[in-house]
């Protein structure tokens, strides 16, 4: 863990804080590259998780943004309660979102606040002389963050803005903006699950392969499908346990005090990731890839069940 302060906050669109943080004695922070993100400890418990939207080159601050949410498990809210100066805990950077380095082009799209990941990863590009576009979708200018910093950027021509509040007859061609497939093309795509499998649908539907092919999601839908129960058996102990209707895996084994790392309890982070020996589970995470999830050599019990009567896990 790392302990910091919050240094700055400014507002940077409509319902969206930018946040600074340094180290208190100013001591670098841990090196990072674009994509990655940082879990944040809140006062009150909550751990959420956030992209790094500054130059990786920068190690004297993390920046970070944060849409206040309609529909917040409390995260969003309790970031927009804080004051500058409070300290908080972070843990070092991880990045599950890397770019694709021996890309000959990188597609950037983001939606809404899904910015920041894909701000970062402009930033690496335009330093290391990458060959990239960015689109940046949002509902509106007032709802889009660093709009300004977008159009002062050394790459500034190579952002595309479309805002849905614009002329209908002008909104774009999300495939025409991807084009034909291309295998030394790479598509980053982060923001809201409906924008990303927009886009993502209409890349493969443009023949684009999945491993070039790379996403972020910041929140779960919601899970409307039946939790029955189902057992779990681990492998060190050969012990059975039972995971009720609603209750997941990483809850029961904390009952009997086998402690799972967690974080965003959404199968979002594969922070609690782990090995399945025998049995099916039942993939409701958004982390593992289609071919990884068909494995079913691994999965997230935070919020992944099973098909199969039990899995066997190697813990």
């Amino acid at each position: 863990m790392i302990d910091v302060i919050v240094t700055s906050i400014e507002q940077q669109a409509q319902d969206i804080l930018g946040f600074e943080l340094a180290r208190e004695d100013g001591e670098p922070l841990p090196a990072f590259s674009a994509g990655a993100h940082i879990d944040v400890h809140l006062p009150d418990g909550l751990i959420r998780q956030y992209s790094l939207c500054n130059h990786p080159e920068e190690r004297h601050r993390y920046q970070i943004a944060v849409l206040r949410s309609a529909d917040s498990r409390g995260g969003s809210t309790a970031m927009h309660g804080l004051r500058q100066g409070v300290r908080l805990s972070i843990s070092e950077p991880r990045n599950l979102f890397p770019l694709q380095h021996d890309a000959k082009r990188h597609m950037l799209m983001a939606g809404g606040i899904g910015i920041t990941p894909i701000l970062c990863m402009a930033e690496r590009l335009s330093h290391t002389g990458g060959d990239f576009t960015l689109h940046y979708f949002a509902r509106s200018a007032q709802q889009a963050a660093f709009v300004e910093r977008l159009r002062q950027a050394p790459f500034a021509d190579r952002v595309h803005l479309h805002f849905d509040d614009g002329e209908p007859g002008k909104r774009p061609d999300t495939a025409a903006l991807i084009g034909p497939a291309d295998p030394h093309a790479h598509l980053y795509v982060c923001g809201p699950g409906g924008f990303m499998e927009h886009v993502l649908g209409s890349a493969r539907d443009l023949g684009w392969a999945n491993d070039n092919l790379h996403r972020e999601y910041f929140s779960a839908e919601a899970d409307d499908q039946p939790k029955t129960s189902f057992e779990i058996q681990l492998a060190s102990s050969g012990e059975v346990l039972q995971v009720p209707d609603g209750v997941s895996v990483v809850e029961v084994l904390r009952d009997i005090g086998v402690e799972i790392p967690v974080s965003c309890e959404q199968g979002i982070c594969g922070t609690c990731l782990t090995r399945v020996l025998d049995g099916e589970p039942d993939h409701r995470d958004l982390f593992l890839t289609e071919d990884e999830q068909a494995a079913n050599d691994q999965f997230t019990p935070c919020c992944s069940r099973a098909k199969s009567a039990r899995l066997v896990l190697d813990i």
